[in-house]
């Protein structure tokens, strides 16, 4: 026979749950971070049942009293969780009963299934704009290295083959702008976050006279207009999860760019590109090999990407298929939220760290972007400002990249006669093409890697996340 945990179900039960199972469906071992959250909904929550004659004025101070301190032991580490009650809600409930004989009336109207939808909104509210300000900092520490090392010239590659010079404060705000378009999924997951389920009860809402509105402007959900966001179908609000996982993609795609990110600082940290250097406090070194200096939290960074990509797929696995409204299964959720908020926000915040204590090494990169083949596009440019059509023009300067190739020459070094040989375009100013200060000045296009241009767009990032 199995052994009885003495938790104490509703009237409907003779006995409890065996113990085993009580282990198995007990969820307070991750969701007790939800408490904070759940103290407040909960003090909502009372305002409003007050508001409708539920609570005396006298019982409703009692109870937001009591809830405010059962907050106050959890935060110093005072409150003694027990997994017999199963979650989150009901161990503040039962200690705030305990304590405030009222508060056995604060779950009038209200059901787990609708308090822990509130409670995982706000928990993700907060989130968000977290991670917003994680991002922020990430972004900053990107225009700071291009700022500072502002006149480095790198070659920028396609299949990791050298392709033409770029300025790497260029190639550095190409990240800013991916993780922008991260800011911006993620204020938009934001709205959809921010609307109050509490009163869709159970299931089917409430025959009493709830204030749902008065809730949802206690706890802040309102939009830019001031308008109180409530979810508009009882069998939907506490069901819903679509928020979590548009967080979850939003989430999974910002990992991506860290990834793309951390792969371009691996390389560049490596001795055959030795182009920055990682300030000690930020690497680590080998158990056998005394050299060894290893770049760890970018290599964190792009192997963590896997379990927030996987914690995406369990999520849309864990919905697919569910019935309405609530069920069980959905107490799977929080773990997979929860890792995915603390993996991305923590790798977000290292990297921004770790590229903080980062320096350039200038002269590695000024003699990898002085390899003339990286003009060869402004080479192909010279002959079509010359009235030749590009396609005849990319393949006169094949033809010159094979000549150079066959003498042994660097492209800069051949003389106008050779250059002659292959087409007689080719004039005396040909040679200044190779003037790389000239070649990078004449990018001025929008978004392009030019002087002033990139300037200009490290002022304009500047300003935007000062």
């Amino acid at each position: 026979m199995s052994k009885k945990s003495p938790v104490s179900r509703s009237g409907r039960f003779a006995s409890g749950p065996a113990a085993d199972v009580a282990q198995f469906t007990e969820s307070i071992s991750f969701d007790w971070r939800l408490w904070r959250h759940d103290i407040l909904g909960s003090m909502a929550h009372a305002e409003m049942l007050r508001a409708i004659g539920v609570l005396t004025k006298k019982e409703c101070t009692a109870i937001v009293r009591g809830l405010d301190a059962i907050g106050k032991e959890i935060k110093a580490g005072k409150f003694s969780w027990k997994a017999e009650l199963e979650d989150v809600h009901m161990n503040i409930e039962a200690e705030l009963t305990k304590r405030v004989p009222a508060g056995a009336k604060l779950h009038t109207a209200r059901s787990r299934n609708d308090q822990v939808a509130l409670d995982v909104r706000l928990w993700l509210r907060d989130e968000v704009t977290a991670l917003l300000g994680e991002i922020a900092n990430l972004q900053r520490a990107l225009v700071l290295l291009g700022e500072k090392n502002a006149e480095v010239i790198i070659p920028g590659y396609t299949h990791m083959q050298r392709a033409q010079p770029v300025y790497l404060a260029h190639h550095l705000l190409a990240y800013v702008e991916m993780l922008e378009r991260d800011c911006e999924r993620l204020w938009d997951c934001h709205s959809r976050v921010n609307v109050c389920p509490l009163g869709s009860g159970a299931i089917a809402g409430s025959t009493l006279p709830l204030k749902r509105e008065l809730v949802a402007k206690l706890l802040n959900f309102v939009n830019d207009a001031g308008q109180v966001q409530l979810t508009q179908n009882s069998m939907d609000g506490v069901s819903d999860r679509d928020f979590m996982i548009e967080f979850a993609a939003a989430a999974a795609l910002l990992a991506v760019h860290i990834s793309r990110l951390a792969e371009d600082v691996i390389l560049w940290v490596s001795t055959e590109f030795n182009y920055i250097k990682i300030a000690d406090a930020y690497t680590t070194g080998s158990s056998l090999m005394p050299q060894k200096k290893n770049p760890d939290i970018a290599e964190l960074a792009r192997g963590k990407t896997g379990r927030v990509v996987g914690n995406l797929m369990a999520l849309l696995t864990l919905l697919k298929g569910l019935p309405m409204t609530y069920n069980r299964d959905l107490q799977e959720d929080k773990e997979r939220l929860f890792d995915t908020a603390d993996t991305v926000r923590a790798t977000t915040r290292l990297m921004a760290a770790m590229l903080n204590n980062t320096t350039v090494n200038k002269p590695a990169c000024a003699t990898s972007a002085s390899d003339p083949a990286l003009l060869a596009t402004d080479l192909a440019d010279y002959l079509v400002r010359k009235g030749m059509a590009f396609r005849a023009a990319h393949h006169v300067v094949g033809a010159v990249v094979a000549l150079a190739e066959k003498t042994g020459k660097p492209l800069n070094q051949l003389s106008l006669a050779e250059m002659q040989g292959v087409d007689k375009t080719f004039a005396r100013d040909a040679l200044g093409v190779f003037n790389l200060k000239t070649a990078m000045a004449k990018r001025n296009i929008t978004g392009a890697p030019g002087t002033k241009e990139v300037a200009k767009q490290l002022a304009r990032w500047r300003k935007q996340l000062s």
